[in-house]
């Protein structure tokens, strides 16, 4: 028995090793093809923001682009406006290398500053939204698909359809009047009360920089501030989260493992967690990946609607500016993070089912 122990140990060792080596492996092609990912993005938002229709320089001159052309000829130069297309592309992608993402026409200032300013903004917001999805949306899908074609499934299932079917303009206008303007019950705009001052910049993220500044005045504003646009947020994904959370579940438990797991005597509650709810984490991640994205680029109407000064605010006035530096940056912002989303979710995989990082 003690010539076996050496062998098994090398064994293990052995194993460890190649799983370390097939993680490397994994990573490396998903970086990889997230680098190629990000090359052809920034491709397709330069060649539509060339094709949309108007001058940059009429949009942002106003009423002096038609009675001076030399401040338009200025403007386009100062732009880099007037070189053909694939140089500015170039320009673009070499300034892009090195984290310049140029000067907003609107603003002013450096793209990079401005995005700084307001990503945060919507990351908290997005980042509220999609916890408070993830709770509610998975445990209501668990919910229907235990009491599969009773009363309570029933009701979940149209409670999840009327949550994808909804516009989210239109809860927005509703949630703005029935709990703010109607009953009073939350804060109807902006991250803060009026009169209060923002934190102490640390990360952009009023309730993380009160927190740690030890200002439970803000924070408690800023939560309160967060809970009705992040309900907005939510209702769709909630709704989704639902769909795919029962249908996970059903395929799952109707599994030998599971029954089997049953005929021992466990807990419902051991058997759902363990066994069921573990394996659907896979379908189940890949929506929440794919939904935090979407709810960076979809705030833009409900950042209007409830004066929420963020990534959606700074798009929508880039865009009725033809502001085309700020139109990359957004979209190249947004591209970052399905990327960073989807690199996330491949390792959440590794995480949950190992043989998917070999494949």
């Amino acid at each position: 028995m003690s010539s076996a122990n050496p062998t098994a140990a090398a064994s293990g060792a052995g194993q460890r090793a190649r799983s370390g080596r097939g993680l490397l492996r994994f990573l490396a092609r998903r970086l990889a093809a997230a680098v190629l990912l990000c090359a052809g993005i920034t491709l397709v938002a330069f060649v539509l923001t060339q094709l949309v229709p108007g001058d940059p320089a009429t949009a942002n001159l106003g009423q002096r682009a038609i009675g001076d052309p030399a401040a338009v000829a200025a403007f386009r130069a100062k732009y880099g406006l007037d070189r053909p297309v694939p140089l500015q592309y170039l320009t673009y992608l070499g300034n892009l290398l090195q984290g310049n993402l140029g000067m907003s026409q609107q603003s002013h200032r450096a793209v990079a500053q401005d995005l700084a300013e307001y990503v945060p903004a919507t990351i908290e917001l997005a980042l509220f939204a999609i916890v408070l999805s993830l709770l509610v949306g998975v445990a209501l899908g668990v919910v229907a698909a235990v009491n599969r074609d009773r009363w309570p499934d029933q009701v979940l299932r149209v409670v999840s359809l009327g949550g994808v079917s909804m516009p989210t303009f239109w809860v927005a206008l509703v949630a703005f009047y029935l709990l703010f303007f109607k009953f009073g019950l939350l804060p109807g705009g902006g991250r803060l009360d009026p009169g209060m001052n923002a934190p102490p910049h640390l990360t952009g993220f009023y309730t993380v920089d009160a927190a740690l500044g030890g200002q439970w005045d803000v924070w408690w504003s800023a939560v309160r501030h967060l809970v009705l646009p992040s309900l907005v947020l939510a209702v769709y994904t909630v709704g989704m989260l639902m769909r795919f959370t029962r249908a996970s579940v059903l395929e799952i438990l109707g599994n030998d493992y599971v029954r089997a797991a049953r005929a021992k005597g466990l807990p419902e509650r051991v058997v759902i967690l363990r066994h069921v709810l573990r394996p659907a984490m896979v379908a189940i991640i890949t929506v929440a990946g794919v939904a935090f994205g979407s709810l960076l680029s979809g705030a833009v109407l409900v950042e209007n609607i409830f004066s929420w000064p963020g990534l959606g605010q700074y798009a929508y006035h880039s865009a009725v500016n033809l502001d085309l530096p700020a139109i990359m940056g957004v979209s190249v912002v947004v591209a970052a993070v399905y990327i960073v989303m989807n690199l996330l979710v491949d390792l959440l995989y590794g995480v949950i089912d190992p043989r998917i990082r070999l494949t």
